[in-house]
């Protein structure tokens, strides 16, 4: 059984003139989310196409999955002569003419998408494919895409953690100020030291009470 041959794909560049493989188009925000940059559209492109032929469908298929209207597509020089049918929406990196302020910091934010193309090659697979056929190139793809966003859901999300458990700690502090206790990091120096966000705590936990102006609890803190 033999799977598909490799294309052999000009690069253009010194130090890697040719590879052999499958082209992916990659379609990731304009913008800078606060988010990450996610990838939006994942899509393996078989026989070699041009880059500019391939930017009609892409954005189709982007528009049909996200059920946004593109205002604005930035591509590189290799996508000159595209064909969408939509000529004056797409800007092409060095362009100079009908190029406002606004759309000179978009195009500068074009080249946020060579990190995210680096980082689903090195470390979701994307580089090297080991499912077989037209069928596995596509679902690779897919898949790489799938793990990158994944892995900034978990970072926002190691993140949102981080700040339950500041004001869990916060919250409590402040309770025991109010009740009379004594504060936890007072009386447990060890218990104190394990917690990772205890230095918030404790300036928090100073400052309240300074302003409640009692006497007894400023000399204890």
């Amino acid at each position: 059984m033999r799977c598909t041959p490799p294309r052999c794909i000009g690069k253009g560049k010194a130090r890697a003139p040719y590879e052999f493989g499958c082209k992916v188009s990659i379609a990731t925000p304009a913008t800078k989310p606060k988010g990450g940059q996610f990838v939006l559209h994942a899509k393996a492109l078989h026989g070699n196409p041009f880059d500019g032929h391939t930017l009609g469908p892409v954005i189709t298929e982007l528009e049909r999955q996200t059920g946004v209207t593109t205002r604005r597509i930035h591509v590189d020089k290799g996508y000159r002569g595209h064909n969408h049918k939509e000529a004056f929406r797409v800007w092409i990196s060095g362009q100079l003419r009908r190029v406002t302020r606004p759309i000179r910091r978009e195009m500068k934010r074009r080249a946020a998408v060579e990190p995210v193309i680096g980082h689903t090659k090195a470390e979701h697979r994307l580089g090297r494919n080991y499912l077989k056929g037209r069928d596995g190139d596509c679902i690779n793809a897919v898949l790489a895409a799938a793990g990158y966003n994944f892995g900034l859901l978990l970072r926002w999300l190691a993140r949102l953690l981080r700040a339950l458990f500041q004001a869990h700690n916060i919250v409590e502090c402040s309770l025991r100020l109010k009740t009379g206790a004594t504060p936890f990091f007072t009386g447990d120096s060890g218990a104190f030291a394990r917690n990772a966000h205890a230095r918030d705590v404790r300036i928090l936990c100073v400052k309240m009470a300074r302003s409640n102006g009692s006497p007894s609890r400023q000399r204890y803190i």
